[in-house]
């Protein structure tokens, strides 16, 4: 059975847009989603990516004004058009709620996925308890007991880990894929994703051809 390992973080706009899609790719091809929720800033910096924080306005404009409703459109995909209000806040309570119900499974993937929807969606904080507890609450769970072990010092070091297995392993940011143990960087590479599945790309097999 495939496995695909899923790298990102319970913020990232780009993992929203890609969501419902690999959810899609993952039903088709009876493939097992093996989350890994991250922290990105450490990500980030460890391939000395520059953060929003440190970008021009320009840059934040069209990538929050154009590349992501863009994207939403193709993929038909609910988003609001801004900047999440708290998009800065603390979501390690948010990626601990993913990590508590297993690295695998439906209750992960629905987890995973309304979690993203809620703060691209709905503009919901993610460091907010009450609201956390409502997705929680809405999805069959035990809001308290569930919050609880999401921020249990077990879960939280599991973030950890992951965090520092997507450093130790190259990743630039969120979402990476890994197929096989092939890296993807980006839902806009779901296709290859989905294509790797049953043909592994082997480098060295093409070549650009000749040019008179």
């Amino acid at each position: 059975m495939p496995v695909i390992e899923y790298v990102y973080s319970a913020h990232s706009g780009y993992a929203y847009l890609g969501s419902s899609e690999l959810m899609r790719i993952c039903k088709s091809a009876d493939v097992v989603l093996i989350h890994k929720p991250v922290l990105l800033s450490p990500v980030v910096d460890a391939q000395r990516g520059q953060s929003f924080r440190k970008r021009t306005q320009q840059h934040v404009d069209y990538f929050f004004g154009r590349e992501i409703e863009r994207w939403a459109e193709y993929r038909e995909v609910p988003i609001i058009n801004y900047r999440p209000s708290r998009h800065d806040a603390d979501y390690s309570l948010a990626s601990g709620m993913i990590i508590a119900l297993g690295e695998t499974g439906p209750m992960t993937d629905r987890m995973a996925h309304n979690l993203l929807q809620a703060h691209w969606r709905d503009d919901v904080d993610l460091s907010d308890q009450a609201a956390l507890g409502r997705i929680a609450t809405e999805m069959g769970l035990d809001a308290e007991t569930h919050l609880e072990r999401a921020a249990s010092r077990e879960v939280q070091e599991t973030l950890r880990k992951n965090t520092e297995w997507a450093v130790s392993n190259n990743v630039f940011g969120s979402p990476t894929y890994f197929v096989d143990g092939d890296p993807f960087y980006g839902q806009d590479h779901l296709t290859l994703v989905e294509r790797a599945l049953h043909t592994p790309f082997k480098p060295g097999n093409w070549s650009n051809p000749s040019v008179a």
